[in-house]
């Protein structure tokens, strides 16, 4: 018998800040909740501006022991290049004239990242149990001595997983696979929603749609609204972005996927139900 009982997020207005082409399934999921969804893309993703390195890794991939893949834009970035080139990431190994002449083992990030490697058809030999970059250098250990090993990433990617497989002995090839940028064009009516407190949730999938965010409407805004209006952070990475601003992170996603930050969205809007906090 069906039921009148409201959609969980009904009434809810929550800001999706990712970028346009991998926004789809986060919009979709949270509108079948019931929420109205503001999408306020805060960041962009392209192909590098010179892509030469890049392009000398995949060319040489049989040199590398391992590729280790921090991010599922990586990841893609990364396979649409050897595609283009033509260059098989894990192919049969008969290639001559080289240090290292099977295929690398792949390494990835958090399940996420893995699971878009296997859709690619990639063998995936490990997975990190920590949602950090600096996790794969930790938990690869000793299996990256004397390794090589490469690592392509972001243009603004920090040096500290860089640092960590050094450190662990391996010499690591850090390339730039897409560059990240901010959108030409951004929403003030719905940057002014926000600083009004007129929304519930704005979402942060990477440090720099939050940084982004926090460039065009101000820290001390922010920090205004800071009890009704929660940020929500995918990862550890992000969400340390947003309380290294001195601002709360009151949700946040271990793994980085759609659904996982539905899950702890809909955690915390049952937790402020069952206190009896009320939605501004």
């Amino acid at each position: 018998m069906a039921t009148n009982r409201p959609a969980p997020f009904a009434g809810k207005r929550i800001v999706v800040t990712r970028a346009p082409e991998q926004a789809g399934e986060l919009i979709i999921r949270l509108r079948e909740l019931g929420a109205e969804v503001l999408h306020l893309p805060a960041v962009t993703f392209s192909d590098p501006s010179d892509p030469a390195p890049l392009d000398k890794a995949v060319r040489s991939l049989r040199s590398f022991h391992w590729v280790l893949f921090t991010s599922q834009n990586a990841l893609a970035f990364f396979v649409k290049r050897c595609k283009l080139l033509r260059a098989n990431l894990q192919g049969d190994g008969r290639t001559s004239g080289v240090a290292h002449p099977l295929p690398p083992m792949i390494a990835a990030v958090g399940p996420a990242t893995a699971e878009a490697a296997r859709k690619e058809g990639l063998r995936v030999d490990f997975v990190a149990s920590q949602y950090r970059g600096v996790a794969l250098a930790e938990e690869l250990g000793v299996r990256l001595a004397g390794r090589r090993v490469l690592l392509p990433r972001s243009d603004r990617a920090g040096t500290e997983l860089t640092a960590a497989l050094r450190a662990q002995g391996a010499e690591v090839v850090d390339v730039v696979a897409y560059l990240t940028g901010v959108p030409e064009g951004f929403d003030r009516s719905i940057a002014e929603a926000i600083a009004r407190g007129e929304v519930d949730v704005v979402t942060f999938l990477s440090p720099s749609a939050f940084h982004h965010v926090l460039e065009e409407i101000g820290l001390e805004t922010l920090r205004s609204i800071t009890g009704r209006v929660a940020l929500a952070a995918i990862g550890p990475v992000t969400a340390a972005a947003i309380r290294e601003a001195g601002l709360p992170v009151e949700i946040e996603a271990k793994e980085s996927a759609a659904s996982a930050l539905v899950s702890a969205i809909a955690h915390y809007f049952a937790q402020r139900l069952s206190s009896g906090v009320k939605s501004p």
